[in-house]
């Protein structure tokens, strides 16, 4: 059983490499459409997870290294996401739907030692995948002009934690994330008294590699068992290779299949860049009952940064994200009825993005919920089971002929710890 989830482990990785995304067309600016966090847990809570410690063994934080204190057993994690986008504009009227299911996270996590633990972790990080029709006619009425948007690829991230438990009320932990992919965007326009096709293409290959450092503080008093947590991380030191090809060019399409033929180039361009993923922090408070109940409070702050697109340079403001969340466990103990041991979940945000198009902030907000059902001989001290969340939330707005996104994220997923892969101290 042991090597079966080792392998399964090691080729999802493969698939979740190879996976498209659904998102929104908001998409085709920058690195594509950032999957805030897509672990079940997290998610569920609104994304709070800076002052997040696990009252239980079985949960390894990622988002904050150092909040592990009571991580102990090994815990394999297979998660997957049904995200459905449904767009509407003022521009013509226009509607639309979009679905996609896809593999959003595998981990692995165990205890080195009692104050070292360490987790590894494979999640796509953003993602573009869209196809924007859109249909004019001259003055006259007897030309038609066609103009396509489309976008493909899928930047992946992999990261290491480390965490480290100094005593009973500090810990730190530090992070390395690589993030690897391609990402292209394409513009065609058509006019029906032309052959040729004009195409504006931008390419992205990245490669780029920082580091998040995290610490927190947790106060238990035992004579109530409430307990005060606060936490705080930062993401920095870029180590970025990421290449920007722009080429402008007019061409045919010699079959179905989309080979291009005729082709002329007007332009080209080639850029590399060194601050893909600027300056990330957070700072998280949180306070709760031990084994009971948990509520939490999070801010979280990202540096804008320059992006090339289209030849052009292109501006993202500096964006924030507000969070709060928690969950409940009735009682545990009560064996008598199964969803007393159920964990409930359950977090809003509200996210001021990096895009200002036509003076507007393309912001997002949202409702979470969830619950962790335990199997049936799950323990509190060997917590695993089924995990099930969902997100409801708004994107953009009706101003200006911009696109209102309205989601609905449905995530499932497994956790599976136990004591695996340790040597027995008795035969």
């Amino acid at each position: 059983m042991k090597k079966i989830f080792v392998v399964s482990f090691i080729s999802v990785g493969y698939f979740l490499n190879a996976q498209s995304l659904s998102n929104s067309p908001y998409a085709k600016y920058g690195i594509g459409d950032v999957k805030y966090d897509n672990t079940i847990e997290i998610a569920s809570m609104g994304g709070i997870s800076t002052a997040f410690i696990s009252d239980f063994t079985s949960n390894f934080n990622f988002a904050n290294p150092a909040n592990n204190a009571n991580f102990e057993l090994t815990s394999i994690k297979l998660e997957a996401t049904n995200e459905n986008n449904y767009f509407k504009s003022n521009f013509n009227d226009m509607k639309s739907t979009k679905h996609s299911t896809y593999l959003s996270n595998i981990s692995l996590a165990f205890p080195i030692s009692s104050k070292v633990k360490m987790g590894i972790t494979y999640q796509p990080y953003s993602s573009k995948s869209y196809d924007i029709l859109n249909r004019t006619k001259s003055e006259s009425g007897d030309v038609d002009y066609v103009n396509q948007f489309k976008g493909s690829g899928t930047l992946n991230t992999a990261a290491v934690a480390l965490s480290y438990k100094i005593n009973q009320e500090f810990s730190v932990g530090a992070r390395a994330n690589l993030y690897f992919g391609d990402l292209s965007d394409l513009t065609e326009f058509t006019a029906s008294n032309s052959e040729y096709i004009a195409g504006y293409e931008t390419k992205n290959r990245i490669r780029n590699f920082n580091f998040t450092l995290g610490t927190s503080y947790q106060k238990l008093d035992p004579r109530t068992d409430k307990k005060l947590t606060i936490g705080a991380t930062a993401t920095f030191g870029n180590t970025s290779n990421m290449t920007t090809e722009y080429t402008s060019s007019t061409y045919r399409y010699a079959d179905a299949a989309g080979t291009k033929t005729d082709i002329t180039q007007i332009d080209y361009k080639e850029t590399k860049s060194k601050n893909l993923l600027p300056l990330q922090a957070s700072v998280g408070v949180g306070y709760g009952s031990e084994n009971h109940w948990f509520l939490s409070g999070q801010i979280d702050y990202k540096k804008g940064e320059d992006i090339s697109y289209f030849g052009q340079s292109f501006n993202l403001q500096d964006s924030y994200r507000i969070s709060a969340g928690g969950w409940y466990l009735p009682n545990y103990n009560n064996f008598r009825s199964y969803f007393s041991r159920v964990i409930y979940r359950y977090g809003a945000f509200y996210e001021r993005g990096n895009l200002k198009l036509e003076g507007n902030s393309i912001n997002k907000f949202g409702i979470s919920a969830g619950v962790m059902l335990p199997f049936k001989n799950s323990s509190i001290t060997r917590m695993s089971g089924l995990e099930i969340g969902v997100e409801l939330g708004k994107r953009g707005t009706l101003q200006n002929n911009l696109i209102n996104q309205n989601f609905i994220n449905l995530k499932v997923g497994f956790n599976f710890a136990d004591k695996w892969f340790r040597k027995s101290l008795y035969n």
